[in-house]
């Protein structure tokens, strides 16, 4: 019994050092091209009237410039975003407009909490949730612009 345990947990090893290469090799990719296609996806989405779930987010936080002209230069910049993400060598300037783009998108955190908060500053809404999911995006940024410098970069990552 103690052989077959002892066997089952080598072919349990095999199998998890398997996935666990395969994720090594392919994570950073698949994060990157996820990213790209969100951006493109949710920023294409604001070329149309009442289409991005964020349109009245966005209407309402950046009052001082007329939203029927911001929302399409945002959507721009998110399509650009994604298309440098998807475009292996626009990949830092991707990450650059990222960086820039974030601070804004914390903005109705600060200047709308009653939108952002059902009880402040734990209880999220829907507008908060979406909006506190780009630490998520900040940091899928950060692992794929660790992927851009050749001389630092694992073999998994030359993709």
């Amino acid at each position: 019994m103690p052989d077959q345990l002892e066997s089952l947990r080598r072919s349990f090893d095999n199998v998890d050092h398997a996935i666990a290469g395969w994720m090594r090799r392919n994570g950073s990719l698949l994060l990157r091209i996820s990213l790209g296609v969100i951006f493109v996806w949710f920023g294409a989405l604001k070329f149309f009237d009442g289409l991005s779930p964020a349109e009245s987010l966005v209407r309402s936080t950046v009052y001082w410039v007329d939203p029927d002209i911001f929302l399409p230069i945002l959507g721009a910049w998110e399509v650009l975003i994604g298309l440098g993400l998807l475009y292996r060598p626009a990949i830092r300037v991707a990450i650059f407009l990222l960086f820039a783009q974030m601070p804004g998108t914390m903005l109705p955190l600060i200047l709308l909490p009653e939108v952002c908060f059902t009880i402040f500053p734990f209880g999220l809404t829907l507008e908060g949730q979406y909006i506190i999911k780009n630490l998520v995006l900040i940091s899928a940024a950060l692992v794929v612009g660790g992927t851009v410098r050749s001389d630092i970069r694992s073999e998994s990552y030359r993709k």
